[in-house]
């Protein structure tokens, strides 16, 4: 692989965003049987890109985006620890590009940019099937911290 770097997404780049977040859609959809069949969105990409609140970091090689990540800051309960925390989503690598630690890459800077806002504590939601995502959110320190539970009645 050519030189990768790691940079604040820009509207410029909502197209290829936009694929990668139809990638995370299908990859969710033989676990999550909440969603709605059709055409759905999961982000509000500008937004991500242009908020002070908020971190959208893609992954580039040869001008080809390859990953994505970002961070929210948001507000914690009050009876939490912290008034604020990080909030990741939006976890996305390129099929040919998995398996090289990209992604952690892209969250190790995620980080970086969480403590710059004073954050202290992260989270992320995962989908309990999702053995390889869970193993390396582990690797980057992540511990499972809540078991949500669904019903349909």
């Amino acid at each position: 692989m050519n030189k990768m770097t790691i940079r604040p997404a820009t509207l410029a780049d909502i197209p290829t965003l936009e694929l990668f977040e139809q990638g995370v859609i299908a990859a969710e959809r033989p676990v999550a049987e909440n969603l709605r069949d059709g055409n759905i969105t999961y982000y509000d990409l500008p937004s991500l890109i242009t908020n002070d609140t908020c971190q959208l970091l893609v992954a580039e090689t040869a001008g080809q985006l390859i990953a994505s990540g970002y961070i929210k800051v948001k507000p914690s309960p009050d009876h939490h620890k912290y008034p604020n925390h990080g909030y990741i989503g939006f976890i996305y690598v390129e099929p040919e590009f998995r398996g090289q630690g990209i992604s952690q890459q892209v969250i190790q800077a995620l980080f970086e940019w969480a403590k710059q806002q004073g954050i202290v504590e992260v989270l992320l939601d995962v989908y309990n099937d999702n053995s390889p995502a869970i193993k390396a959110y582990e690797k980057l320190g992540f511990n499972k911290s809540l078991v949500q539970m669904r019903v349909e009645v």
